[in-house]
């Protein structure tokens, strides 16, 4: 699992607490913890626990009087400390939904109904926690300057649109030469936007990309519309260009795509399903210092 598909299962997890009653709520909680418990995240969880004790954290709170609702939690203004807290409080929860029920009753009463502490902790506790642990790991997203990244000339970035069928041809054929195909959305997001993504996985010798008729486009004086690449495809094409340098990046045109005018004069490669694009790309592999053995082919 992803990071952002666990961030949105964190989401829906708190969605389906709000909606909970007292004999549905402890399923929500156990997906809210499990949504948290993904590799990807493990690292940073820890270091973030590592910094508080939640026990000590209660018992150092304010209990108030013998009224309920009367306690209240004593919560540290540094966000770290904040996440941290929170954090050990859902793994306590995922693996004792009744010890949240008891909890929440205590320090978050809110009417007659029992359940009313739980969907009070989560207006109070688990939204505010959702949004500012999301904004936590788009900051720890890595932003290693590009100048200090050397090109490993093993990984191959494919840029792509909707056409998964080139996307495929091109990956399995990479992978038949030996080298490592890299493809965007199947690397792990760790909360980083897609521009950091690419910058987080940019470090290949080399790029192939697919130029497939996915959109319709036209200046305003033409008199039908002509078949274009999707605009992310073209983004990365720039990006890669300016990253790599023409040389060492490569467009396979299908379908008598309208090719963009700045890209002009750059090398690229008709698709075909002959597949002589093959060979074509190999020699452009092998002239970007790849080592590419032709007996594959």
């Amino acid at each position: 699992m992803t990071i952002a598909s666990a961030l949105e299962d964190l989401n829906n997890a708190i969605l389906d607490i709000q909606q909970s009653d007292y004999n549905t709520y402890d399923r929500p909680i156990r997906k809210l913890a499990l949504a948290l418990n993904v590799p990807d995240l493990q690292a940073i969880n820890e270091e973030l626990k590592s910094k508080v004790d939640f026990e000590d954290f209660v018992e150092r709170s304010n209990s108030g009087g013998s009224m309920l609702g009367s306690a209240q939690l004593d919560w540290p203004l540094e966000k770290e400390l904040e996440l941290g807290l929170t954090l050990q409080l859902i793994e306590k929860a995922g693996k004792d939904p009744e010890w949240l029920l008891s909890f929440s009753h205590e320090w978050y009463h809110d009417g007659h109904k029992i359940i009313a502490g739980i969907r009070k902790l989560t207006r109070s506790v688990l939204i505010p926690f959702a949004r500012d642990y999301k904004a936590f790991l788009a900051d720890k997203a890595p932003t290693v300057p590009l100048e200090n990244r050397p090109s490993n000339k093993t990984k191959v970035f494919i840029v792509h649109g909707h056409d998964e069928g080139p996307r495929e041809s091109v990956a399995r054929f990479l992978e038949k030469l030996g080298l490592q195909p890299v493809i965007l959305h199947e690397q792990a997001s760790r909360g980083m936007t897609i521009p950091e993504k690419l910058i987080a996985h940019g470090d290949v010798g080399f790029a192939v990309v697919l130029l497939t008729p996915d959109d319709l486009g036209r200046v305003k004086t033409a008199a039908k519309d002509n078949p274009r690449a999707r605009q992310n495809v073209i983004l990365e094409l720039g990006y890669f260009v300016g990253r790599l340098g023409r040389d060492k990046v490569c467009a396979l045109l299908k379908g008598g795509i309208e090719i963009p005018s700045d890209y002009v004069g750059t090398v690229y490669i008709n698709w075909d399903t002959g597949n002589a694009w093959k060979l074509e790309l190999a020699k452009e592999l092998r002239a970007a210092e790849y080592d590419v053995d032709f007996n594959k082919i």
